[in-house]
């Protein structure tokens, strides 16, 4: 493959911006800030993905990082409370599930959402 068909290749390129971007969400677990990064080029990267199939991976990582920045937080306001404790874990899995089944059918060229 040339380089020139690279560069033409609109769903390629979006495809490489979503793995990043799960990476990133994938390290945030080590290094909490790769997770704000991963959002800001989620959003500054939106008009790449418009009309493929990964747009419904961008709205699968933007809902993922905001639900779990909630329930994580939540989760911290009420650890003094055994109940954060518990938030916390279920927040933790289900963000392990989110990136993991994002990026499964991402490598698969699978939409997230089926009509």
């Amino acid at each position: 493959m040339n380089e020139e068909a690279v560069t033409l290749d609109p769903t390629g390129r979006a495809r490489k911006m979503a793995t990043i971007i799960y990476a990133l969400q994938a390290t945030s677990f080590i290094f909490g800030l790769t997770a704000i990064i991963g959002i800001i080029l989620n959003y500054l990267k939106a008009d790449l993905v418009k009309g493929t199939f990964v747009e419904s991976h961008f709205r699968w990582q933007r809902r993922t990082f905001w639900f779990g920045l909630f329930w994580s937080l939540l989760g911290c306001i009420t650890f003094a409370f055994v109940i954060g404790y518990f938030i916390l874990i279920l927040s933790g899995i289900w963000l392990i599930y989110r990136i993991v089944n994002g990026w499964l059918k991402l490598s698969e060229n699978r939409p997230m959402y089926l009509r």
